[in-house]
């Protein structure tokens, strides 16, 4: 949640007894129907509004029937109640039985039109948000904006994904809206914000880093340079790879070095990892080469593949191994302590087939047979994942070895929890 949306909204107006919360999003195409709900005359096309103080308020409703044919504008005062399935509104007073044709107004807007999918931008001119939605407030037979919504929910609920209704998004208080008129929307694609560029660093970087990833071009490079080097650091940080790559792109190595420098040895470590290797090679240079040190050698780390990893210290036998003579073969054969955890079973060709925990071995009979015990099938790691995968799986299975296999099943080998799990923990 953003500085905007923690702002307490304006009171409601003088006298209001109850009150309704509505977003434009689930009023528009709502069927507007006099009486009863089968004498539908449209859908709501747009919500027309009034530029007040402290509020927008509704003036009417514009249905628009296209094919041709004559537009509707209902006045607000005719709006008899909304419900979940339809608008209701009075029969209009016309001989055709039509309300008369929407004519525009000096300081009218339309919600539709003028406000939803409009760039938000700050005094500066910087682009900060998008409008997704609008909150309006219903009180005593008026209809007010009282905020716009520029969350990723509003988004959503403008798409009318399931679930998307709960909840509230970023919701910025109209008051921080500059006013707008008909005239200025046809001009402009966007809508300002009274706030100035250096209240953005007021804002979460996880903030900063969702409206960086909805920009492209100069407007990303525009925005990003905005930053001062510590919350750019912390916005790059939260940033998705696909919108950290762009943004390391467009720097140059001064601004980058100032950059890195407020970035911990597994942060650069993780950045490192989603950007091409040559770029990462500059920008190692720019670290102190201590730093430098410890982060290629976490980057080697993690970049390494299961077959590079494996170990060979584990016991693999064939399915009719019994459980007497593999009990012998553990008190005897000289295996050390930390392979003694799984009996991998194995067909001739050394094929992974099943598993069985030491512990099933001392509760089972010893005239038992591997392959009636064994589990399958086995959970196994293939032997291109990398290291991120392996601790994927550790921390699902919480096994404490994994085998790895090739692309027929072979066992190559197996990896141990704690040499994937605890050096993990430590460069993270």
């Amino acid at each position: 949640m953003n500085i905007f949306s923690s702002l307490p909204p304006q009171g409601t107006p003088d006298g209001a007894r109850s009150y309704r919360f509505h977003y434009f999003s689930e009023l528009y195409k709502k069927p507007v129907c006099t009486g009863k709900i089968h004498n539908r005359i449209g859908r709501i096309s747009d919500l027309v509004f009034r530029l007040s103080d402290p509020y927008p308020e509704a003036v009417g409703i514009f249905l628009n029937h296209g094919w041709g044919q004559p537009t509707e504008f209902v006045p607000w005062e005719k709006v008899l109640r909304i419900e979940d399935d339809a608008v209701f509104v009075a029969k209009p007073e016309t001989e055709d039985g039509n309300y008369p044709p929407f004519v525009d107004q000096p300081g009218w807007i339309l919600l539709d039109r003028h406000l939803m999918g409009r760039t938000i931008l700050d005094m500066d001119g910087r682009r900060i948000e998008v409008v997704n939605d609008i909150h309006l407030l219903e009180s005593q037979n008026r209809m007010l904006v009282v905020h716009v919504d520029i969350s990723l929910k509003g988004f959503l609920r403008k798409l009318r994904v399931p679930g998307a209704r709960i909840g509230e998004g970023n919701l910025i208080p109209w008051r921080y809206v500059q006013p707008l008129s008909v005239e200025d929307a046809a001009k402009t694609d966007t809508v300002s914000l009274s706030v100035t560029r250096n209240q953005l660093h007021d804002l979460p970087s996880e903030d900063i880093a969702d409206a960086l990833e909805e920009l492209r071009g100069d407007q990303q490079k525009a925005f990003f340079s905005a930053l001062d080097s510590e919350k750019a650091a912390e916005a790059l940080v939260q940033a998705e790879p696909r919108a950290q790559r762009q943004l390391i792109s467009t720097l140059h190595m001064e601004r980058a070095r100032r950059i890195l420098s407020e970035m911990s040895v597994a942060q650069l470590a993780d950045l490192f990892l989603v950007l091409p290797h040559d770029r990462t090679r500059k920008l190692l240079d720019l670290l102190p080469k201590p730093m430098a040190k410890r982060v290629s050698a976490i980057i080697s780390e993690r970049e390494s593949i299961a077959r590079d990893l494996v170990s060979h210290n584990h016991i693999a036998v064939g399915r009719e191994t019994t459980v007497g003579e593999m009990l012998g073969r553990l008190r005897t054969g000289g295996y050390e302590h930390d392979s003694i955890s799984y009996v991998y079973v194995v067909t001739g060709e050394n094929v992974v087939i099943g598993v069985v925990d030491v512990r099933e071995l001392l509760l089972a009979a010893d005239t038992a047979v591997l392959g009636d015990i064994m589990t399958t099938p086995v959970v196994s790691a293939e032997e291109d994942d990398l290291r991120e995968d392996l601790v994927d799986l550790f921390s699902k299975y919480h096994f404490r070895m994994i085998p790895v296999t090739d692309d027929q099943d072979h066992l190559l080998g197996i990896i141990h929890y704690n040499d994937i799990m605890k050096t993990t923990k430590k460069t993270g």
